[in-house]
């Protein structure tokens, strides 16, 4: 009975496996018509009794503006072209300080939070990390670097129920997601670490602080120019460029 047991059990696992790789495969292509992270949102405001409506609306990555897409590089993961999938030096600082006490610090690539956004659950443990080294290995073999950034910046939260950049360009600009500004795109990116609590739409001391930098890291990292080298990435490895 034990080893019939075992036997469902890794046949089970094997099936999870592979629905998992087709599921990312066909994300390549397919615009996910919602995440992990939007479903776990909706659930906690049952919860809670303060039902939300979700906001979302999906915009390809032509008609995503490269002040966007470079703002939130230089605010989240500026070594995005050249990794794959995780920043290991990155990692380790963050490790290093968390062990010296204080308030933790993380250092997940672009790669990693769209893995966990689109498939996984919110919290800190073994088991949902290594679901997310298992997602962000399988998108970054895939998926072009540009896809990696689309699918981002299309399921990214930018407040209480509002999820990629054209919701967030309405619900804070008033305007869609093609038509932000170098400044609003730098005030979007500078409140991804606390999007629930920070408003990109009247930005605090703090915000402001951080946009400004943002835009100074996004002229250091050379502007829409440091694009060019997603599409060279894809080149060398065979992907066709978007």
């Amino acid at each position: 009975m034990l080893r019939a047991l075992l036997r469902r059990l890794t046949k089970l696992l094997l099936w999870l496996t592979a629905l998992s790789v087709l599921l990312v495969l066909v994300l390549r292509w397919v615009p996910p018509p919602f995440t992990a992270l939007m479903v776990e949102r909706k659930i906690e405001s049952w919860t809670s009794g303060e039902s939300i409506d979700l906001e979302r609306s999906w915009r390809p990555w032509k008609e995503l503006p490269d002040d966007l897409k470079m703002s939130v590089i230089a605010a989240e993961d500026q070594k995005f072209a050249g990794h794959w999938g995780f920043d290991i030096a990155a990692i380790r600082a963050a490790f290093e300080h968390n062990e010296r006490g204080g308030s933790l610090r993380g250092a997940s690539t672009l790669s990693q939070q769209v893995a966990k956004n689109l498939f996984l659950w919110s919290g800190r443990s073994w088991l949902r990390k290594g679901l997310e080294v298992w997602f962000t290995g399988w998108i970054e073999l895939l998926w072009p670097k540009q896809r990696i950034l689309e699918v981002y910046l299309n399921s990214v939260e930018w407040g209480v129920g509002i999820f990629g950049a054209e919701a967030a360009a309405q619900h804070h600009f008033g305007i869609g997601a093609p038509y932000l500004s170098a400044s609003q795109a730098s005030q979007l990116a500078a409140v991804l670490p606390n999007p629930r609590e920070w408003n990109a739409g009247r930005p605090g001391p703090h915000v402001r602080s951080r946009a400004a930098w943002i835009r100074k890291q996004v002229r250091q990292l050379g502007g829409s120019g440091y694009l060019n080298k997603l599409r060279t990435s894809e080149s060398r490895d065979g992907n066709p460029e978007r």
